[in-house]
């Protein structure tokens, strides 16, 4: 059971793990998922043989439950999430879990765990990770042939610790994140796993997070460990990276929609160059988790790259993009028909 204090201090949490009383299980044998149920354990009981220890075969997703002004519980777009399990799943040669599967476990888990939900003004949310794994006894390099599909749920605040509006620093990682043709575009728990060396790295050095570059050229940005980049530049353009190699953010799909149609700014989905950062006033990660947290500088091996408008907090064009976007989470602004999905 969650500790009590959490509930009623819930405009200090942090990004961690707070265990609640229900999650969601399904497991796949002999060649079918079965019904699936909530069940109060925590715990996950593997072989020592089973695939995912030895092979790395899991993936995951990572979604929010939000209380909104008119006190309904709902969660965004999870269609997109499930179908981004689904890439993810055929890449590493798992048995996929159908969209309205997906959402059906994932409005269980909500609607099991609503008390936890944190209530609309606290400016946390309840996070949802659905993670999928080969629980099968496998020893030589194959494929498994038993899974497990799981969702919990913990209430979370501001994925950086200097909060949700304070502005951060990176540095341009040494290290690669995907090569071309890997697995960059899907949400394997493998692609985090060769993230953790630099992020402490960073860290230790005094920097919030990495950018890393594309590994063919090292000229091109891509993205963090956990958040897609967007850009500003000086006559108010909203610049994203492309590449075949970063994951498709639901979050950063999101805000290229809400700045061309519901805010009239100009998009552009394109290659970004290390190059070109110094042309930009604006930097911003964005994802589930981080929402949108504005980037302040980056640091190139010593030389550093400042974005006028981010200095301190969000500049002008994020801070609208994050207003539109949580006021629609938060069912302050009507959005697109169909992004939001009430469950309560």
């Amino acid at each position: 059971m969650i500790n009590e204090a959490v509930k009623t201090d819930w405009a200090n949490l942090g990004f961690g793990y707070h265990k609640t009383p229900f999650r969601y299980v399904s497991n796949y044998k002999d060649g079918k998922w079965d019904e699936g149920a909530i069940t109060t354990d925590a715990t996950v009981t593997l072989s020592e043989s089973a695939n995912v220890l030895h092979y790395c075969q899991t993936c995951f997703e990572g979604l929010k439950a939000y209380t909104t002004k008119d006190n309904h519980i709902v969660v965004f777009r999870p269609d997109l999430n499930a179908k981004r399990l689904i890439d993810s799943a055929e890449r590493l040669q798992m048995p996929t879990i159908s969209v309205e599967k997906f959402i059906d476990a994932v409005e269980q888990t909500v609607r099991a765990n609503a008390d936890y939900v944190p209530p609309y003004g606290t400016n946390a949310t309840l996070y949802l990770r659905p993670v999928l794994f080969a629980t099968g006894e496998v020893l030589g390099v194959k494929p498994a042939t038993e899974y497990q599909f799981r969702i919990f749920a913990s209430p979370v605040g501001p994925y950086f610790k200097t909060g949700g509006a304070s502005s951060i620093v990176l540095k341009v990682s040494d290290y690669d994140r995907s090569a071309p043709m890997g697995t960059g575009d899907i949400k394997a728990g493998l692609n985090y796993a060769m993230s953790l060396r630099s992020y402490v790295i960073a860290h230790e050095e005094g920097f919030n997070e990495n950018m890393y570059l594309d590994s063919k050229t090292r000229t091109k940005v891509e993205e963090t460990g956990g958040a897609n980049f967007f850009f500003v530049t000086k006559d108010g353009t909203v610049v994203t990276p492309k590449s075949s190699t970063i994951l498709p953010s639901i979050t950063r799909r999101s805000l290229m929609v809400l700045a061309k149609d519901m805010l009239g700014l100009k998009v552009e989905e394109r290659e970004v160059y290390l190059s070109e950062l110094e042309d930009f006033v604006e930097c911003g990660l964005c994802g589930t988790a981080a929402i949108i947290s504005p980037v302040k500088a980056v640091n190139d091996h010593g030389r550093e790259i400042k974005f006028a408008n981010s200095q301190n907090g969000y500049g002008p064009v994020s801070k609208k993009l994050y207003e539109t976007l949580t006021g629609i989470q938060f069912g302050e602004i009507k959005g697109p028909e169909g992004w939001v999905r009430v469950i309560k």
